[in-house]
């Protein structure tokens, strides 16, 4: 049985089908982000458990990832770090190449984004084959961050990508599930 905040945030979700190519249903959260009642609940069940604890950033993966994290920094009085992709930051950075399903990519951040033993949390919309979540995590490490955890609104729990975050001791926080792809 669903909970009340599951079928608000599931219905507040738009699902596309065959996006971006045949056989995947995407999860469209902007929607939720323009529901008021939908984004408020989410952020607030986000930032819930770590409410009172000490953590200095939220470091959020673009792009979805800067409109939850900076809302999330916010309400934890916390600094922000964007992760970017490669090129889209105007000062030095520290980079980290990950594996996509056809090729590599690369996200970068600032180098002194974040001060070694800072207590981090990695905010992104969606975990789903974790490749992208895995090499943020990986690079905020590289930089020293203690990473408190990695928060999503959605899990794809069939895609994976939750077990490669335990597998580096990365605690996880997600607020709803979707089977399959």
């Amino acid at each position: 049985m669903k909970s009340n905040l599951d079928e608000m945030l599931i219905s507040s979700i738009r699902n596309i089908p065959d996006y971006p190519k045949p056989g995947v249903m995407f999860r469209d959260i902007t929607t939720l982000l323009g529901d008021a009642r939908a984004f408020r609940r989410a952020i607030d069940e986000l930032v819930h458990p770590y409410a009172g604890t000490k953590v200095e950033k939220i470091a959020g993966i673009e792009a979805r990832g800067f409109i939850l994290g900076g809302a999330i920094a916010h309400q934890l009085s916390a600094g922000f770090v964007p992760i970017r992709k490669k090129g889209k930051l105007p000062h030095d950075t520290v980079r980290i190449a990950y594996s996509l399903e056809y090729g590599l990519d690369e996200m970068e951040m600032h180098k002194d984004a974040v001060v070694p033993g800072e207590k981090v949390i990695l905010v992104d919309d969606l975990i789903a084959t974790g490749g992208t979540a895995e090499a943020a995590a990986k690079l905020l490490r590289q930089m020293g961050a203690d990473i408190v955890a990695a928060c999503f609104v959605i899990d794809l729990p069939d895609l994976g990508g939750r077990k490669k975050l335990e597998a580096l001791d990365v605690p996880v926080r997600t607020l709803i599930a979707f089977e399959g792809h």
